[in-house]
């Protein structure tokens, strides 16, 4: 029987509102390789990277896989048991209590929040290089440097992505097909005709593949090995969309976690792949073209031209289309958290709303738009370097979250693992380690960037930027936290989503149905059909 309030999860029907069976296995992937996006990504680290690791880089790549994957089963158990679009929150709740949850939900906003920022500062930096390519006139490319021009652009990025997430997943996934397709074929033609230079002795590099390359033993120091790492997980983010989708997705509690190991596998290889070929080309040296020195924070933007020649503002287009793509994929996760989170009545009941006619979260999608447009103007205006002091800080955000959520499939199923080995290994060794992994990294990189000097070297008084917008959002987060459990004391109670653990091998988890428990408010939607939201 369903608590007071709650819609019964049936199949069929979203108990928040949401329409279901919208996507399939591959429809996710596109959509979990969108958030990635592995062509913003790579233009955005692959300096930064090369700066705190040198030709180490694949080896950080593979170290910053290594962890994720292992989350990823966490998350694949834990999406199978409690199939909810509140994935990090609502998991993180059942397991450790509301408190621990609902940072983790802040965590997973904050990260999101920083991203989208970050996605729509580097969409507007491609599109006019990309404009100064087409026309001729290099002097276009200046427009993003000025202020106001780039915040106009920016937000017009931002409402852009908006509309489409507000649309639902069909919407999202037709346009997801089309420029995740376009960016894949781009970034393949890029290293192609890198690997093709270097064979032809026409590369200012000329590396020839080395085995050290794939060796993190050779980074200088921990210090330097826990940036790099913080880094690379910037470049794996994303894939944990494909769950926060688990409530509209074919086979909500098996396709989700098939998608994202999946996703995880084909970026990495991509990675690998980029990063080879980028080093092999450059080298990381502070002269010319090297990843030591030139525009860090947009290697595409330097190497297009040498690399690909007459077909550099393919690369420039890509980029656009790989940021933008992102922007808009990357607005399912927040709204979905923050759905649930009103659901459950962690938040004003406002952000629980359903519209009626594309059945998405469309309250959250908004609030989600305006805060990260508000983010980025107030960002632009103070930091000295915002793209790069957003990638180091959402690493550290993302190592939290991940971590905190790996742990929780460890405690909830903590009571099911004797006398079945590959179980424990799943739910049990394999995200406990990820989990511990990305906490250290968290540790470590909060304790690094309180210097001054990291990252963009932008500071407040002393204070490295990194370390205020990372650990300063968390700390922000538990005093939203404390308002919260003073005017929402039900949830914090356990009165809606109460601490359970799984006590059954089978898919249900605890309390057998996923469903939230105890008095949970049902969903909010505008219109209603013979009791199923329009």
């Amino acid at each position: 029987m369903s608590a007071p309030g709650v819609e019964p999860a049936v199949e069929g029907r979203s108990a928040k509102g949401l329409g279901t069976g919208r996507v399939g296995l591959l429809g996710a992937v596109v959509i979990g390789v969108s958030t990635i996006a592995p062509a913003y990504a790579l233009t955005g680290t692959l300096g930064p990277t090369a700066s705190a690791v040198g030709e180490q880089m694949p080896a950080i790549f593979l170290v910053g896989f290594v962890p994720m994957l292992l989350v990823a089963f966490g998350y694949r158990a834990l999406n199978s048991a409690m199939p909810d679009s509140g994935t990090t929150f609502t998991w993180s709740s059942r397991a450790f209590g509301p408190w621990i949850g609902w940072m983790g939900g802040w965590g997973l906003l904050a990260a999101t929040v920083l991203v989208l920022s970050n996605l729509a500062g580097i969409a507007v930096d491609f599109l006019y290089l990309m404009l100064a390519q087409v026309t001729g006139d290099e002097s276009v490319a200046d427009l993003a440097a000025n202020v106001p021009v780039n915040i106009a652009t920016c937000l017009v990025f931002m409402a852009l992505a908006c509309w489409v997430a507000y649309r639902g997943l069909e919407t999202t996934k037709a346009v997801q097909y089309v420029l995740v397709g376009f960016q894949l074929v781009v970034l393949v033609w890029f290293c192609v005709a890198a690997f093709a230079r270097v064979a032809a002795g026409d590369a200012p590099g000329g590396l020839a593949l080395s085995a050290g390359w794939f060796d993190p033993l050779a980074v200088d120091s921990f210090s330097a090995f826990a940036a790099g790492v913080s880094l690379s997980v910037f470049v794996y983010w994303g894939w944990d969309v494909v769950l926060t989708m688990n409530e509209e997705t074919q086979g909500s509690r098996t396709t989700p976690g098939r998608a994202a190991l999946a996703t995880i596998v084909v970026i990495v290889v991509l990675y690998l792949t980029v990063a080879v070929a980028v080093l092999s080309y450059t080298g990381t040296g502070e002269d010319g073209l090297g990843l030591g020195g030139g525009d860090q924070e947009n290697v595409f933007a330097v190497l297009a031209g040498p690399v690909m020649g007459p077909a550099a503002v393919l690369l420039s287009l890509s980029v656009l289309a790989s940021s933008a793509a992102s922007l808009q994929s990357t607005f399912l996760s927040p709204a979905r958290t923050m759905l649930a989170m009103g659901h459950y009545g962690a938040l004003p009941r406002e952000y629980a709303r359903v519209t009626p006619r594309f059945q998405s979260p469309g309250y959250a999608t908004v609030a989600a738009g305006v805060i990260a447009s508000v983010f980025y103007v107030v960002m632009r205006i103070l930091s000295e370097d915002v793209l790069w002091d957003t990638i180091t800080a959402l690493g550290m955000m993302v190592c939290f979250y991940y971590g905190v959520t790996a742990l929780a499939c460890v405690w909830y199923f903590r009571g099911t693992w004797k006398g079945r080995p590959r179980h424990f290994l799943s739910t049990g060794l394999a995200p406990g380690l990820g989990g511990v992994l990305l906490l250290v990294f968290f540790v470590q990189t909060s304790v690094d960037s309180t210097d001054p000097s990291y990252g963009s070297g932008s500071q407040v008084g002393g204070v490295g930027l990194v370390f205020l917008l990372g650990v300063g959002v968390l700390a922000l987060g538990g005093v939203v936290m404390a308002v919260q459990r003073v005017r929402r004391p039900a949830f914090f109670r356990g009165e809606t989503l109460a601490v359970g653990r799984s006590s059954t091998d089978g898919p249900e988890g605890a309390d057998g149905t996923g469903a939230p428990v105890g008095g949970a408010p049902g969903p909010r939607t505008e219109t209603t059909r013979e009791g199923v939201p329009e």
